[in-house]
């Protein structure tokens, strides 16, 4: 494990980047359907439940542009799909969390019980509250 040792007598200063968190991205990425305009998100973390959120939210009729600094900008382009596909949702727990700003923007809402790793039980009314 990397650690920082310090030695004193001098004083401390410099930056230490910390990267997003998965676990606060993705119900902020849900929430952008709600949102006019666009929507800038920074920090966003490179992984694989990120960019299957946002290819769902793509499906939803969504504009999405992630730069290589880990900005993401979103864009809701189109309000017709109230149906969030199968093939995505299966993949992961937290794409539940368009449920709600489905039913906000577009006054329907349809999305499977959410897949993602099996290990036990857990359920989905954390990703609701």
């Amino acid at each position: 494990m990397d650690m920082f040792v310090v030695r004193g007598g001098q004083p401390l200063s410099g930056r230490v980047p910390v990267s997003g968190a998965k676990n606060a991205a993705l119900p902020i990425l849900a929430c952008s359907l709600l949102a006019e305009g666009t929507t800038t998100l920074r920090n966003v973390p490179n992984l694989v439940d990120v960019t299957t959120l946002v290819q769902l939210l793509k499906s939803l009729g969504m504009a999405a542009n992630r730069h290589p600094d880990g900005t993401l900008q979103l864009e809701v382009q189109e309000e017709s799909g109230s149906v969030a596909a199968y093939d995505l949702v299966r993949r992961m727990r937290a794409s539940v969390c368009v449920l709600g700003p489905l039913l906000a923007r577009r006054r329907r809402a349809c999305v499977s019980l959410p897949g993602g790793c099996n290990i036990g039980d857990r359920p989905i009314d954390l990703h609701l509250k």
